[in-house]
């Protein structure tokens, strides 16, 4: 196990079921089996991160495989440019769905943490999922020691260039996954006059080369409500949406566009 503190970037070690530095500060592993390494001062809001509403809408929506396109994808790259690594990061890891299938995917002996600034995602996802070591903290300071893993993946979640080159070893491999230009797009014509497209320009990361960049296109089509008020709860445009706009949703169904960019990179 691979932690520093994150007050004063001392390594931790683990007694019983609390980790501690040698300046003797602790924190203790919940009942699930994930440690809070976001001490309170560190801590913008009370709760931070998706809310337990948030989080089990996309648990739900996730688990049904609406995105296993994605996730097969991912753990297709991870096997191709990332098969002999031994120690991996999921940022933003959340619930774990993507956490899990990647493990699943790669060779026995692989170890997998994932971290994320949500309790909520992370009780569900250490509690399912007690093979992966899950933290919580922000991926803005993470609380690994610099050059810790050889493979990391981010999806959709915002981070530091500087911090990921930090806990990255060279020559790492880094997968990333955010919106391409249809992305959810006839969802943003519900709300926007004049919605934009993502840019479909390729990624840069400092201290990173690009060595591979792909979409995923394929049409989303949801009739059963529960799913449609599930996929709405998970997306940033929910809270742009009226009641009404929601509820008619969800009597006529909905069909809307995925549109992922897929990105890899080797750190330098």
């Amino acid at each position: 196990m691979i932690y520093r503190c994150p007050l004063c970037q001392q390594a931790l070690s683990k007694e019983d079921k609390t980790w501690c530095c040698p300046a003797n500060h602790r924190f203790d592993c919940a009942k699930e089996g994930y440690v809070n390494l976001l001490p309170v001062q560190k801590k913008k809001s009370n709760d931070p991160g998706d809310n337990k509403e948030m989080m089990l809408a996309r648990r739900e929506f996730l688990n049904k495989g609406y995105y296993q396109v994605l996730s097969d994808k991912v753990n297709l790259l991870a096997n191709e440019y990332a098969i002999d690594a031994e120690c991996g990061l999921d940022i933003g890891c959340g619930e774990g769905y993507y956490s899990n299938r990647l493990v699943e995917s790669l060779p026995q002996g692989f170890a997998l943490y994932g971290v994320d600034i949500s309790k909520s995602a992370l009780k569900y996802a250490a509690k399912r999922y007690p093979k992966i070591a899950f933290s919580v903290a922000s991926a803005f300071d993470m609380p690994f020691p610099d050059s810790s893993f050889d493979f990391m993946l981010r999806i959709y979640a915002p981070s530091l260039d500087v911090e990921l080159k930090r806990v990255i070893k060279s020559g790492g491999i880094l997968t990333t996954v955010c919106a391409g230009p249809r992305h959810h797009f006839a969802l943003k014509e519900l709300i926007y006059d004049n919605p934009k497209e993502h840019t479909e320009a390729s990624s840069q990361i400092e201290g990173f080369d690009l060595i591979h960049q792909e979409r995923i296109l394929q049409q989303l089509s949801l009739t059963d409500p529960v799913d449609i008020s599930n996929f709405l709860k998970m997306t940033p445009y929910n809270w742009k949406l009226t009641e009404e706009q929601k509820l008619a949703l969800a009597k006529s169904g909905f069909s809307c566009e995925l549109d992922f960019k897929v990105e890899v990179f080797r750190a330098q």
